[in-house]
């Protein structure tokens, strides 16, 4: 089950309480106060891991909690500070307040830590008021309370090239040919019900990383179809690959089936419409009139994109398709 948006509890541990005490000992003359300070509450702490790849565990585990202070105590002893604890979460989080809506913190490389949640701060016993002319205080504070926030968690998979197009486009089919990934492949649409990584291998062993999430259909931003759920996922792409199915088997025409993907695109985010990208028109096997291959060449000549033809059934085109993603991803001076 892939989940991508969970929302969560954090408490922080209180502080502990200062203790109120007055030292009474044998053979001491003098006594006076001996109430230590209270302990520091714990911080609950979010750490990115590679061990997850979904917010699933968050689903059956909504709230976290950590260790409270423990109480100031007499001759001065201070109480312990409360343990912190570490909640894992998958590179690609990012960390909403649920109550503002602010981003509090993106995770972006394993081992980012980030404090969601600071712990309260001992209170002050009794032995810290003492001065020269208040010899007897007691006075002591309490703790303070530990932070307690809701949190939305919103997962945005690390990719270096999204797949975008119509369903039953051959996404899915791309991606098992040039990387291990083995998404689910059948002749029906919206086979694909959630996003798959694939990792990639060049011919001079450089590797990057390929998303394909499910099919877009015209009206998606309205929520027909799948929707738009999915494209945040390739929000961080450096790269789309739009494929365009160019076989009659369609029964569509692959020029309007672009556009209709675009027009998606842009209702979504007018800078995922913007991102550098390559055309492919796929199913080249199955395709038996060139002029509908023709027609979507000059279509993105018009719009100055790279076009390429490819077959994943027969391998056809896929050695120069990664080459040409190579070329733009490694290129001097990207990013």
């Amino acid at each position: 089950m892939f989940i991508d948006e969970v929302r969560i509890l954090v408490k922080a541990g209180d502080g502990g309480n200062g203790c109120l005490a007055f030292r009474r000992e044998k053979y001491v003359p003098r006594g006076g106060p001996s109430g230590g300070d209270g302990g520091r509450g714990g911080d609950v702490v979010m750490v990115a891991s590679d061990h997850y790849n979904t917010l699933l565990h968050f689903r059956f585990n909504p709230e976290h909690k950590a260790e409270r202070g423990r109480h100031g105590e007499g001759s001065n002893k201070t109480g312990r500070d409360g343990a912190s604890i570490e909640v894992p979460t998958p590179v690609g989080t990012m960390v909403y307040d649920a109550e503002s809506g602010g981003l509090l913190h993106d995770f972006t490389a394993a081992g980012d830590r980030f404090v969601v949640a600071h712990g309260g701060r001992g209170g002050r016993g009794n032995a810290r008021f003492a001065t020269s002319t208040h010899q007897a205080p007691t006075e002591h504070e309490p703790g303070k309370p530990g932070q307690e926030r809701r949190l939305r968690l919103e997962l945005k998979l690390l990719a270096d090239v999204g797949l975008v197009g119509f369903p039953n486009a051959g996404k899915s089919t791309l991606i098992s040919r040039i990387s291990a990934a083995r998404p689910k492949i059948a002749d029906y649409p919206f086979t694909t019900l959630e996003p798959n990584l694939g990792v990639v291998s060049t011919r001079d062993d450089r590797t990057f990383v390929v998303a394909d999430i499910p099919g877009l259909i015209e009206g998606a931003h309205e929520g027909h179809g799948l929707g738009t759920q999915f494209l945040k996922h390739i929000e961080r792409t450096r790269l789309l690959l739009h494929l365009v199915d160019v076989s009659e088997a369609s029964g569509r025409d692959p020029v309007r089936d672009f556009d209709v993907v675009m027009s998606e695109l842009a209702s979504f985010s007018e800078d995922l419409a913007k991102k550098p990208m390559i055309v492919v028109a796929t199913k080249l096997d199955a395709a038996q009139d060139p002029e509908r291959i023709a027609a979507l060449e000059h279509h993105a000549a018009g719009l100055h994109l790279p076009f390429l033809e490819i077959s994943s059934v027969t391998g056809e085109g896929l050695p120069a398709l990664i080459d040409a993603i190579a070329a733009q991803l490694f290129a001097p001076g990207s990013k």
